[in-house]
């Protein structure tokens, strides 16, 4: 859930930089575990940004999901 809401706060910039990248970042690790609301979001999120600014998400999740096991 706090992955859903961190993606949600800079989807929309509410309390922080609105950051496309870290938006879908943090849906993409809350859609991986089974939050389709959080999946629904990063497709819209990802319509907005660059095929760049995709991989950049992706990676900083894959990163960030490989330091917590």
């Amino acid at each position: 859930m706090a992955q859903y809401m961190l993606g949600l706060m800079y989807a929309i910039g509410k309390g922080v930089v609105q950051d496309y990248v870290l938006a879908h970042m943090w849906l993409n690790l809350a859609a991986a575990q089974g939050d389709p609301d959080a999946a629904r979001w990063r497709d819209d999120v990802a319509k907005m940004m660059m095929p760049a600014q995709i991989a950049e998400a992706q990676k900083l999740a894959r990163e960030w999901a490989e330091a917590r096991p």
